[in-house]
């Protein structure tokens, strides 16, 4: 099938054609990172940008790595060091990014719709949104759909319990909106505080309790749990939270059996997650770690040209 997407900011319009199609060039890129030569020549010439205004390791390190592997030359333009720290505007800094001749742009940024602003200044440049404000995180939706694929292949019916923050969380959006695409049952639970008004609205059922969310679910996504969170009075203690939402063996136990125990990173444990379910055999956190890069290089190729 063709591709119509040239910047990804969010996943809202990709149909559950493409999402297969996309799995299956992911599943493409990832043969190429058992290669003893882990480098293929499908971006040699195009430009890529890494344009971080928020810390990030994973994303920043995966984007950099599925560049590198597909032979892009590759920015990283911190901005703590750069013109914005001396009251450039996003705009400007965009046309000086495609003057120097960016083709690709990977940006994080804290303010909603930040990418999608920078991706409508650019004449040619691509944007890939890797995460902005709470509004949306694509690639991390992409590598979460794909992990779970490679374990269950056809994902429609199955069911997944995001658990946690969900209300600040630009991980549980996109997810929400990737699973539910796939055919998956999404069903959320965590503080009331730390909720949607309207959790309904985005298609999912919501159950204060995890041990009645996690019933019959194949994946147990737990959702970070900033610690800011708790000085803002919307949850007691970093420790009442892991009694009543941390994820425990017992937890697990109600889900199906082989429930796959999943994480966005970095984790915090005994806060939302217990350090012998991150160990655990059911957790494929770092199998997810793997498949960011595979994702990213799929969705680099493919928004890059490389495809054509």
């Amino acid at each position: 099938m063709g591709w119509r997407h040239r910047s990804v900011i969010d996943l809202d319009g990709w149909t559950r054609d493409e999402f297969l199609f996309f799995l299956d060039q992911s599943r493409q890129m990832e043969n190429v990172m058992d290669r003893p030569v882990k480098k293929v020549p499908a971006l040699r010439g195009k430009m890529c940008v890494n344009l971080f205004f928020e810390n990030s390791t994973r994303t920043r390190v995966s984007f950099e790595l599925a560049e590198k592997m597909l032979s892009a030359d590759v920015v990283n333009w911190s901005a703590s060091g750069s013109s914005t720290a001396k009251g450039e505007t996003m705009r400007d800094t965009a046309w000086t990014l495609e003057s120097m001749g960016a083709d690709i742009v990977v940006m994080r940024h804290g303010a909603v719709g930040a990418a999608q602003y920078l991706a409508s200044k650019l004449k040619r440049g691509i944007v890939l949104n890797a995460g902005d404000g709470t509004h949306a995180h694509p690639t991390q939706a992409l590598l979460d759909v794909y992990t779970a694929w490679k374990h269950y292949g056809d994902l429609e019916g199955r069911k997944i319990a995001l658990i946690g923050d969900v209300l600040h969380s630009r991980v549980a959006r996109s997810d929400v909106i990737a699973f539910r695409t796939m055919g998956c049952e999404v069903v959320l639970s965590g503080p009331p505080t730390l909720m949607p008004r309207e959790v309904e609205d985005l298609g999912v059922a919501y159950e204060r309790e995890p041990r009645d969310a996690v019933k019959g679910a194949d994946m147990v996504y737990l959702l970070r749990i900033q610690r800011e969170r708790q000085q803002e009075g919307l949850f007691p203690s970093v420790d009442e939270y892991h009694r009543w939402w941390g994820a425990d063996e017992e937890l697990m136990k109600r889900a199906k059996p082989g429930a796959l125990a999943m994480h966005p990173g970095p984790i915090n444990r005994g806060v939302e997650i217990a350090s012998e379910v991150a160990d655990g055999h059911q957790s494929v956190i770092l199998e997810q770690v793997r498949s960011g890069v595979a994702t990213r290089m799929a969705l680099l190729y493919l928004c890059g040209g490389g495809a054509r």
